[in-house]
């Protein structure tokens, strides 16, 4: 089947298996990397994408269920190409991420919940990153990454 795909902001005409999931579609014919398959039973978050701005289960949808809608992956929440976006950065100077392999999940999560409400508590951080698993970290950092990148978003909106 062709598809249609509006993946960060380019769109993309891609011929695809009616059964291919979103996520191998993005990796497989996209070489879009980012999203990682981890469980690909959707219950661990490493393939997290934004579908019109929710954040859905990359390996739990199929490419031609995404057809006509706006994907964002973690390479399009970077602002350009070799930059960090402000809560590509956090994670980085808080120390949120060790192995990387859930990095990406947690940060589209993060950047979402941040454009939804800029201004989150530890309480309602906790509760948007429960949805994705880490095995390294204990959480603690990627709250406080959370939390420095809202500093850091408020701080260039004022």
């Amino acid at each position: 089947m062709r598809v249609e795909l509006d993946v960060n902001g380019e769109r993309h005409a891609v011929e695809v298996e009616p059964r291919m999931s979103l996520l191998d579609c993005l990796r497989d014919r996209l070489s879009l990397n980012g999203a990682h398959a981890g469980c690909e039973h959707g219950i661990c978050g490493a393939c997290t994408v934004l579908v019109d701005g929710v954040a859905m289960r990359s390996c739990l949808m199929f490419a031609v269920q995404a057809d006509g809608y706006a994907i964002t992956t973690i390479e399009g929440v970077s602002p350009g190409p070799g930059e960090l976006s402000p809560v590509q950065d956090a994670f980085c100077e808080t120390h949120g991420l060790q192995c990387g392999y859930c990095t990406p999940g947690m940060i589209t999560r993060a950047y979402r919940l941040l454009k939804e409400n800029p201004r989150p508590s530890e309480e309602e951080i906790r509760y948007w990153m429960a949805g994705n698993l880490c095995r390294c970290t204990g959480y603690q950092n990627i709250v406080k990454a959370v939390q420095y990148a809202a500093g850091k978003l408020a701080s260039k909106a004022a």
